[in-house]
């Protein structure tokens, strides 16, 4: 790619945003609400973006950390980051009424879990501990499960036989990251067997990859992302490892003018659970800053879709006039 030097140019990165599984979780609840009506309770955030969670919510969605606060008998969604048996057997107890919008890539990982615990393995889950995907995998085996965040965490594991030994990883991790921590895994524990295939997902993936293309080529990287949202985070975080400056925002109101200072280029891409319409608003507000050279970088399709579950299936059979995914 040539270097920019006449005009302030910035680089739209694509695949960026929305991801498959996001796509289904807000489809799930957005039809949940126009069939069902409301109230509709989700527990914890449906994806991890304060933008979609207010949109939602202003839609009847109602958002709480646990079933208990659902009252009995109520329909509550589970949100794309998965749940522990724990939060199934306290559903059940209550009759509520369950919608698993998990993510299909993370149920893979609670699959990969339990296949695991039941063959007599220990097993390893990197990932970030207070993040709502790790607590709900490591609910699957909890007494044979430990948690590393750092390649350092790995010397002081302790495990019954070290030679049944496997690891599961949290899908929207740094995948430099997680490779430094599987290769001190192998090194502590020569005999480790890990997942068929990688549980990091494709879009965490292609967005890390797309960073990775247009680093060298630009003075700034923005991410329009939330606080809370390991894949956007993981985004800034690939960036500066390569040496750009780079900012999470969730919306185009965070830019610091001191940013902007001295920059031609500015590379712009969107976390996961991030709708297009922030990433739209920092276009238009990049253009006033003198950004209005806009060139999409496409470093490689993306076209993966997942199906809507059953319970929501039915009720859209069942619907009078039905519902439209959106």
């Amino acid at each position: 790619m040539a270097p920019y030097q006449d005009e302030k140019t910035l680089l739209l990165l694509k695949p960026r945003g929305f991801c498959a599984g996001v796509v289904r979780a807000i489809d799930i609840v957005r039809i949940a609400l126009e069939t069902f009506g409301p109230p509709i309770y989700v527990r914890k955030e449906i994806v991890h973006n304060r933008f979609v969670v207010e949109e939602l919510q202003g839609k009847g969605a109602i958002f709480v950390d646990s079933v208990e606060e659902v009252p009995n008998g109520e329909r509550v969604i589970y949100s794309a980051h998965g749940v522990s048996p724990e939060v199934r057997e306290a559903s059940e107890h209550r009759g509520l009424r369950v919608v698993d919008a998990t993510c299909p890539l993370v149920t893979k990982v609670h699959v990969e879990a339990v296949k695991f615990a039941k063959e007599g393995y220990s097993l390893i889950l990197i990932g970030h501990r207070d993040h709502d995907e790790v607590i709900g995998t490591l609910g699957e085996a909890p007494v044979v499960t430990q948690v590393v965040g750092s390649p350092e965490e790995v010397a002081s594991l302790t495990v019954a036989d070290p030679n049944r030994v496997a690891y599961l990883t949290q899908t929207t991790l740094s995948l430099d990251e997680t490779r430094d921590i599987i290769a001190a895994l192998r090194q502590r524990f020569p005999n480790i067997k890990g997942p068929a295939a990688q549980d990091i997902c494709y879009a965490t993936e292609n967005r890390q990859v797309a960073v990775k293309h247009v680093a060298s080529d630009a003075d700034l990287l923005l991410v329009v992302g939330s606080d809370n949202s390991s894949n956007s985070n993981r985004l800034v975080e690939v960036a500066r490892n390569l040496g750009t400056g780079s900012h999470l925002i969730d919306s185009f109101r965070n830019i610091r003018p001191e940013w902007l200072e001295g920059v031609k280029t500015i590379a712009l891409t969107a976390g996961a659970s991030a709708p297009e319409c922030l990433v739209e608003e920092v276009v238009k507000f990049l253009a006033t800053e003198g950004f209005a050279n806009v060139q999409e970088v496409e470093v490689m399709p993306e076209n993966v879709r997942f199906g809507l579950p059953p319970e929501i299936v039915e009720a859209i059979a069942a619907a009078p006039s039905g519902a439209a995914v959106e």
